[in-house]
């Protein structure tokens, strides 16, 4: 939970993510390691530590970018 972790609903276990937040540019490297989101309209769901290093936790949602960095070997 409090790691730097996301979950996605297709991209492999073990995919590295970049994920940047639209408004500010700040960016987050991740690993796939769970399934979801299960909200819809929703790509990613991060854990409390990627969420922190965005500055977004007290936001709760926002608008990101993704960027696949490396897939699983």
């Amino acid at each position: 939970m409090n790691g730097i972790s996301a979950a996605h609903k297709s991209l492999p276990f073990g995919t590295v993510v970049r994920v940047v937040e639209l408004e500010t540019g700040r960016s987050v490297d991740v690993r796939i390691n769970d399934r979801g989101p299960f909200v819809e309209g929703r790509i990613i769901d991060l854990s409390r530590g990627a969420a922190q290093r965005l500055g977004i936790v007290d936001k709760g949602i926002t608008r990101v970018g993704l960027r696949i960095l490396s897939w699983p070997r």
